[in-house]
Parts: structure tokens; C-alpha cells; sequence
């Protein structure tokens, strides 16, 4: 009598999660390889020290992964010995398995552009595209080499789990035994499963582990994103609703001292001009010379030759920083004030509210209101947000109405759609206000064949589309000269996030997020560089602050001509918290507590403070709490719109 029957399928089920472990240790080492410069981790120790932390949330998302493969593998049925039953096995682990894990590799090259694990936020973009299966041809077709690596390794993965194979048995059992002492190790089994996905901790008083926690054993901010896992981040925000009230101690007085969210301005005359503003895609402060004079950056290079000439006769911020990380992020912070921090704001249950924007007050001041973007209407969820701030017109790939100048990937190329609109607003009625989002300094940073050689390219693939979006801006502003609306306008450009860095200074994790904004008008009556802070939410106050608009109004950002309401500051999200700069000093905060404090030049984190705290410093914590609270509260309670009289 064989009473020790199923010991083999317990340690045949061992390995098989082993390896998965041994397969998680492989990807976290490749995510290194590619991203070696982004994450500081610099040594040997170093990454073991890390990887070692990083085994909790590996084994989190191993078990939510093949939670029910194991239970399939200890369940007290006869014949789970079988050859066929034992087949079902290999292809189950396999299917889940590869699955959760091929989204690590995608993170080898997306983590590039995000400068964070990808979560549900990525279903949130790709839902409002019309060629998802192109788009993941031509990401397939790019980066072969990670594809291929892919294979290489499951090939591998699936060679090592047929070394060690569950043989049948065709021994009679102890039917009372095998019985009982399967449902025992499912008990046992199941209580540690359930322990290992909390993070290894068993008490009910303490929540499971979340993307925050990788911050918890960190030297440098950045080095979280290598403890993390991209299937851990995306599981751990399937069903996440970020968008909660905080308990805070913190008073409305408060948060009407640091923050103040209801503004009004009166110092400057009521005008009606016509303004133009651009957000340039991916378009970080690197690539522009005239935001990197004081910077001392060895051996820079600028990309944005015209960028550089309007600079020199406009009002220029070479500090200020994006309040997200994607497109529709950059959409709602420049036009609505609204940042986004873990998640999109335009993808939470609260999106579909009445928001005050500087959209909604130019309507109210009769403009006609209109936004351009050369791709597929609704592509990155512009159309729908669009219509959400009320916009009076959208222009897309539709309205263009010529696939001629397809670029094969995203739209219309930027060249051709700025002269599109340049048409279009001659026939526009005065004052109108016209939102540009160009598009082709996208990922995969494509040009037109006519201009193939014309453009530098640096060390970073995307240097030559940036250049040719920098071109595009030129035929456009020098085709736009000559027309009747050109000098009664405002021309405002900024960018929607940063991207690749080229060089170490914007590889630092504060400085990932660095944009340029610059504001133009034609008689050089705006002409200065301005070094104080400034980000995407103070876009919206300083438009309503230059056309003198009196009633007060609802913005957590700041005029830009106009610093008497609040101190200078930035405030984004980034390696699972926020961050603050203000003052002398940056605040990292998880959400629940103050983690460091960083001199304002510390740009890379490295250097924590928070032993010699100072009043300062507890500013810059009440500050990060009143802006967290009110932003929650206000989203949750929907009171994004016009202030109540």
C-alpha cells in the first residue's frame, strides 16, 4: 500500500513554481539591461539587495497567476497522474504563465517612455484606438530582438518543466488517506498562497502590498521600478479606484492658504485676443536649447533650431515640468488644470462632470473654441475628453479627408496637418482659441521620405522626429505670419510629457517629467526667460490671467504673470508617489506619509533629508496634503466646475 502517493506531485509542483521564480529573476535582469541608466542600480550587491525585496511582489503576482493551476495540481482526483491529465497541466501553466510574463518584456521597452511599470492605465489609452492589432505588428516588427528573446526564453522555460515529470501510478491507495491528507495540504497550501499574496503578511489590521511598497527598502526613488514586476503592477491595479478622499488632518484654511483652488484675478485689462496653443508630442525640455543655456549639459545638442529663434522673443520657462506621464494626461492638465497622478483622471468613474477649463471660459467670452490632432478621431481618448471640456469643433484624421499624408502608423504627418490648420483658422471668426496636438515626434519617430538625411539624430532615435516636428512649427508659424489674426494672437507651446533622455541630467527622476513651455506674442510685449518653477496646471490660470478675465475661478495651478496667490511649485506623480517641489526643497510623499525631503537640485533623489527636518520641510508636507485633499474631494464630490457664488 502506497501511502505516500502524491509526495511526488507536491515536489513536481515545487519545481514548476520554481521555475516561474527562476523566470521572474531572468526578466527583472533584463529589465535592467535595457533600462540601466533609468533605474540606479549600479553594482552587484546592489541588485541583489533589490532582487531580494523584490521577491514579495514576485511572488504576489506568481500566485495570483497560477493560483488555480496549483489548485488543479493538488486536487484530490484520480487520475491527475495521467499522461493526459498531466498534458492539460503543461498547457494551462504555459497559456497563464507566458501571458503574464511577456508583459515584462514589453516593459523592457515601454518603461523607456512611461518611466513607470505598466498598469490598467495602458488598457485605459489603447480602448479609445482604432488599430490596436497594427499597432502591436509594428511594436512586434521594431523591436524583433525582444520578441525573439521572448522565445528564446519560454523555449527554455518549457524544456526545464519537462525535465522533471509526475509519473502515473497504478498502485492501489489508502482511499481514506489520500483523501485526507490532500485536503489538508490544500488547507496548508492555501493559507500560505493567501499569505503570499498580502506581501508574506497574515494580519487582517494590515492591507496587502501595493505599487507604494516598492519605495519601502529603496536607496534612489527610481530603483523601485526594478523591485516591482509589470504583472504585479498591472493585477494590483485591475480593479484599484484611486480616485478616494483622504483623511488628512488638514483644514480648508489650509488648503486655501497653500493652494488656494478658487482664483480670481483683476491686475491685468480685459482683451480679447486669439490664442494658439501647442502641445507638442513627447516633447521634452531636452531637446531645446534655449531651456538648457545654464545647464552646463557636456556635449548638448539641440534638436528645435526654431523653438530656440521664437524663444529668444517670447516668455520662456527652462524649469517647469508635465503633471503625467501620457498624452491624455498632458491634454487634461494644460486644458482643465487637472494632473494626474497614479491614474488618469479622464479614466476614472469621475471624468464625465462639468469642468470649468479654459475651454468652458472662452466659451463663455464668445470664442470659438476648436482642437486639432492629426490622428483617428478619438485616438488617445481626445475626442471624448473634447467634448467633455465642450470644445465647438474637433478636427482629426476625418476632417483632413486625405490619407495621402498618412504617416502609416499615427496620422496625418505634422507638416501637412499644421498647414491644414492654418487653414482652417483663416476661415475661423475672431477671437477663437485652437488647441494643436502634433503627433509625429511619436514613437516609432518617423519622417517623411522627402526629408530622409535632413535632420540630426543624436543619440536618441526620436532626435530626428522632434527636429521635423520643430520644422513643421516653423512652415506653420511663417505661413501663419502674413494673415489678418496673426498678430492679435498669443501663441503658447508646451509638450504632453517628456520621453527617452539623451543625455544624464534628464535621466534624473525629477527631471523625466521636464517640459518646455514657452509664450509668444508677436509684438514682444511677453519677453523674458523665467526661472521659477511652472508646470502643465498653471497654463490654464495664465491664459485666464493675459485676457484679464475678473470672476474668480477654479485652478490648483498658478499665473505665470501673476505670483502673488501661491509660491512657485510642481507636483506629479512618479516611482509610486508624489512629489513636490517648492522652495529649497523636493517632498516625496507614498500616499500615507512623508518619505524623504531632497534638496530643489537634488533632481535624482539620492540624498534624503528627512533627519534634519526644518519648517520648511513641514510646509512642504502640509502643502502635498492640502493639494492631495482638495484635488480628491473635489473630483470625488464633482465640484470641478464653476465656483458656486
Amino acid at each position: 500500500m502506497n501511502t505516500n502517493f502524491r509526495v511526488q506531485e507536491y515536489k513536481v509542483l515545487l519545481y514548476r513554481i520554481f521555475l516561474v521564480y527562476v523566470f521572474y529573476f531572468v526578466a527583472r535582469a533584463l529589465f535592467l539591461f535595457y533600462n540601466f541608466s533609468l533605474l540606479g542600480v549600479d553594482s552587484i550587491s546592489e541588485f541583489f539587495r533589490l532582487y531580494y525585496y523584490g521577491l514579495a511582489f514576485d511572488t504576489t503576482a506568481i500566485l495570483y497567476v497560477n493560483s488555480l493551476f496549483i489548485l488543479l495540481s493538488i486536487t484530490p482526483v484520480r487520475g491527475t497522474t495521467s499522461k493526459k491529465y498531466q498534458k492539460f497541466l503543461l498547457y494551462f501553466y504555459f497559456v497563464t504563465n507566458l501571458i503574464a510574463y511577456s508583459l515584462n518584456f514589453i516593459d523592457f521597452i515601454y518603461y523607456k517612455y512611461n518611466y513607470s511599470r505598466t498598469t490598467v492605465t495602458v488598457i485605459d489609452v489603447l480602448k479609445d484606438e482604432s488599430n490596436v492589432s497594427g499597432m502591436l505588428f509594428r511594436f512586434l516588427f521594431t523591436y524583433w530582438h525582444v520578441l525573439v528573446l521572448f522565445i528564446l526564453v519560454a523555449y527554455l522555460w518549457i524544456y526545464l518543466y519537462k525535465k522533471y515529470k509526475v509519473t502515473a501510478s497504478n498502485e492501489n491507495i489508502n482511499v481514506k488517506y489520500y483523501y485526507s491528507t490532500s485536503v489538508l495540504a490544500i488547507i496548508i497550501i492555501t493559507v500560505l498562497s493567501v499569505g503570499g499574496i498580502r506581501g508574506g503578511d497574515f494580519k487582517e489590521s494590515t492591507r496587502p502590498i501595493n505599487l507604494v511598497d516598492a519605495n519601502r527598502h529603496v536607496k534612489e526613488i527610481k530603483q523601485a521600478d526594478f523591485v516591482l514586476n509589470t504583472p504585479f503592477a498591472l493585477i494590483r491595479t485591475l480593479s484599484a479606484n484611486t480616485f478616494k478622499r483622504v483623511s488628512y488632518d488638514i483644514s480648508s484654511d489650509q488648503i486655501d492658504h497653500f493652494i488656494s483652488p478658487i482664483k480670481q484675478y483683476t491686475s491685468n485689462e480685459k482683451s480679447s485676443p486669439n490664442i494658439v496653443l501647442v502641445i507638442t508630442e513627447s516633447f521634452s525640455r531636452e531637446y531645446s536649447g534655449a531651456f538648457n543655456k545654464d545647464r552646463n549639459i557636456e556635449n548638448y545638442v539641440s534638436y528645435t533650431p526654431f523653438i530656440d529663434s521664437l524663444a529668444a522673443h517670447s516668455l520662456i520657462f527652462p524649469n517647469a515640468f508635465a503633471n503625467g506621464n501620457k498624452s491624455i494626461h498632458g491634454m487634461s492638465s494644460v486644458l482643465a488644470g487637472i494632473p494626474s497622478f497614479k491614474d488618469a483622471f479622464t479614466s476614472s468613474p469621475y471624468s464625465k462632470q462639468e469642468i470649468e477649463s479654459v475651454v468652458s471660459i472662452l466659451n463663455e467670452l464668445d470664442y470659438d473654441t476648436s482642437f486639432f490632432h492629426g490622428a483617428a478621431n478619438g485616438s488617445m481618448g481626445f475626442l471624448g475628453f473634447s467634448n467633455i471640456l465642450g470644445f465647438d469643433n474637433y478636427y482629426g484624421r476625418t476632417e483632413y479627408n486625405n490619407d495621402d499624408d498618412f504617416d502609416g502608423t499615427w496620422g496625418i504627418w505634422d507638416e501637412k496637418f499644421l498647414d491644414f490648420t492654418k487653414e482652417v483658422l483663416n476661415e475661423k471668426k475672431e477671437p477663437f482659441f485652437s488647441t494643436i496636438f502634433t503627433l509625429s515626434s511619436h514613437e516609432p519617430f518617423k519622417i517623411p521620405k522627402e526629408y530622409k538625411g535632413k535632420f540630426p539624430t543624436g543619440n536618441v532615435q526620436m532626435n530626428q522626429s522632434i527636429s521635423y516636428t520643430d520644422y513643421s512649427l516653423k512652415t506653420f508659424f511663417e505661413a501663419s505670419k502674413n494673415e489678418e489674426w496673426f498678430n492679435n494672437t498669443i501663441f503658447i507651446i508646451t509638450a504632453d510629457h517628456g520621453s527617452q533622455p539623451g543625455f544624464d541630467e534628464y535621466r534624473k527622476t525629477v527631471n523625466r517629467t521636464g517640459i518646455p513651455i514657452l509664450i509668444y506674442k508677436p509684438d514682444n510685449s511677453l519677453r523674458e526667460v523665467k526661472n521659477d518653477l511652472a508646470q502643465q496646471i498653471d497654463i490654464y490660470p495664465t491664459i485666464i490671467d493675459l485676457i484679464g478675465y475678473k470672476k474668480p475661478f477654479r485652478s490648483w495651478g498658478r499665473s505665470l504673470i501673476n505670483d502673488s496667490l501661491i509660491h512657485p511649485f510642481t507636483f506629479n506623480y512618479c516611482a509610486s508617489g508624489y512629489v513636490l517641489q517648492r522652495d529649497n526643497y523636493i517632498c516625496f510623499f507614498d500616499g500615507e506619509k512623508t518619505t524623504g525631503f531632497y534638496d530643489i537640485n537634488d533632481k535624482d533623489l539620492k540624498i534624503n533629508l528627512i533627519e534634519q527636518s526644518n519648517s520648511q520641510m513641514d510646509t512642504l508636507e502640509i502643502v502635498t496634503k492640502a493639494f492631495i485633499k482638495d484635488f480628491f474631494d473635489r473630483i470625488v464630490d464633482k465640484k470641478l466646475g464653476k465656483p458656486k457664488k
